[in-house]
């Protein structure tokens, strides 16, 4: 039992560093989004600048716990950005009224800059959008396509 768990350790040292905190993730669309940054334990997000937007995509749980951290690292990586801001939530597990009220600052934030916003989401995230009537607020598109196109960026 012990050599079990000794050989464990061991496997884990062996991994390279960073292992834990970032990880390749196939893409959203328009470009890859090569590495998800660990956020918290639950919520891991990553960024692609292109020539027509500033897409964000994000994994796991945005709630409570994760709200805060999800709103830091799109102020983060879209500060001076003149572009408009595509989140994409597709492959977010779990969104709750933290997360909305976090979106909801978000496209406050975006209007009053002028920056244009689209938010694309899974059945889950769509669901909970419209429950509380947000999706014209959230801008609310189907698809990253479809959310590029608005912006006349096909």
């Amino acid at each position: 039992m012990i050599l079990a768990i000794a050989a464990g350790i061991q496997n884990l040292a062996a991994r390279p560093a960073g292992d834990d905190y970032t990880f390749a993730f196939p893409v959203w669309g328009a470009g890859p989004i090569t590495e998800l940054q660990r956020l918290t334990v639950s919520l891991r997000g990553g960024c692609d600048k292109t020539d027509q937007a500033l897409i964000f995509g994000f994994t796991g749980q945005l709630d409570a716990y994760s709200d805060k951290q999800f709103s830091a690292f799109i102020a983060e990586h879209s500060q001076g950005a003149s572009l408009p801001l595509i989140i994409d939530l597709s492959r977010i597990d779990f969104i709750d009224s933290s997360g909305l009220g976090a979106l909801v600052q978000l496209v406050k934030n975006c209007k009053e800059s002028g920056t244009p916003f689209a938010l694309i989401g899974n059945a889950r995230v769509v669901q909970t959008v419209k429950l509380v009537r947000l999706e014209a607020f959230l801008n609310l598109q189907p698809s990253l396509e479809a959310a590029l196109a608005q912006f006349g960026a096909a």
